[in-house]
């Protein structure tokens, strides 16, 4: 749990043309991925007549039911208010674990760091499972239990920054603090599912993660909190840079490491609130994806924390149609598996071929 990378570790940047050819390749992949995600859903709609619904805006700018049957209205509900919410709740959520994670392994200097690892999605998941276990607030859940999630998630944020704002704030103390409060936390989390077994079953798909709960208010609310947190975040990527380099080389270029690396852990944690709060848990995204980009565009942070956001909002999609495909081909569509699963299969072989690759020419570790 010490330090982990440091600017030897990483890998050597790529020339500037192959760099940028490998960032448009992951801005065409990811506009690709958008564009035809709404094609997938758990009823069959004509493909042309999907991508008619989607360019009238549902409506808005033309009548793709022109010459139709009433069965295209609702197509057009389905696809409007369901399939697109979907895929831009995936694409926000996405956007916000990939920038947090990104930040996370960018100020502690860590390849592991996720907000996994420092507890804070396991705040938000104790938080959710008084909803589900207590019978709290059940009548208003669509308010209450993204609220709730939000909450646990925030404390334990906070409660990671008051050690961070402490005497002893230094990496391995706050990566220490982060495992001992996802231990501490999952600990009352099982507490808290054995107090009512029947409620623990809508805890565990929380777990797992979903889009389930996608509605255009929704999205709204955590576009914009996102946005926010996000956009503080990717602004901090030259102080980032310079905290590869060591706390004393930060300070001599007039950067104070402590204070930086402070409000970043406060952004990254309100970035992954919200995530956790509209789609549970899901693993895997914020640890994959700035390696993506470190591994196409190298490692100046600048360009690691927004590409990491694009990565990690493709990532999700790409996961949320692959939960559609394999639940149809698996189970006739009938139900639709989380999607944290299918980020859980994708990211561990990655994560093993990042492990088991010339450790030379990888992220992690030192040669």
């Amino acid at each position: 749990m010490s330090g982990g990378a440091t600017s030897t570790d990483a890998p050597p940047p790529p020339p500037a043309r192959r760099r940028s050819v490998w960032l448009a390749a992951l801005l065409l992949v990811t506009a690709a991925v958008l564009l035809f995600s709404p094609l997938v859903g758990s009823i069959d709609i004509p493909p042309f007549r999907v991508l008619e619904i989607v360019l009238s805006g549902g409506g808005a700018f033309f009548n793709p039911c022109a010459g139709a049957g009433p069965v295209c209205g609702r197509e057009v509900i389905a696809v409007w208010q369901g399939r697109v919410p979907e895929v831009l709740l995936a694409v926000v959520a996405g956007a916000a674990l990939g920038i947090s994670g990104g930040a996370l392994q960018g100020i502690f200097r860590n390849p592991l760091a996720d907000p996994y690892l420092l507890g804070i999605s396991t705040g938000g998941t104790l938080g959710a499972a008084f909803v589900f276990v207590l019978n709290v607030g059940v009548t208003d859940a669509d308010l209450v239990l993204p609220l709730l999630a939000f909450t646990g998630s925030v404390l334990t944020g906070l409660a990671i920054l008051a050690v961070a704002r402490g005497r002893y704030g230094s990496v391995e103390t706050l990566l220490l603090t982060g495992v001992a409060l996802n231990a501490f936390l999952s600990s009352i989390l099982t507490i808290v599912l054995l107090y009512n077994p029947v409620g623990s079953i809508q805890v565990t798909f929380w777990l797992l993660g979903g889009l389930g709960g996608a509605s255009w208010t929704r999205d709204g609310i955590a576009f914009g909190g996102i946005l926010v947190a996000g956009s503080l975040i990717a602004i901090y990527g030259r102080e980032v840079n310079l905290l590869q380099l060591g706390n004393d080389v930060a300070q001599s270029a007039g950067v104070d490491a402590r204070a930086v690396r402070t409000r970043i852990l406060l952004l990254a944690s309100l970035a992954t609130a919200v995530a956790v709060a509209f789609t549970g848990v899901i693993g895997f995204v914020g640890l994959a994806a700035p390696h993506v980009v470190r591994r196409v565009a190298g490692s100046d942070y600048r360009i690691v924390l927004p590409g990491a956001a694009v990565v990690g909002a493709a990532f999700l999609v790409a996961a949320r149609d692959g939960s559609y495909v394999f639940s149809y081909l698996a189970v006739g569509g009938g139900t639709v598996l989380p999607i944290g699963i299918f980020t859980s299969l994708a990211g561990a072989p990655f994560f093993f071929l990042l492990l088991f690759r010339r450790r030379r020419l990888t992220t992690m570790g030192a040669s």
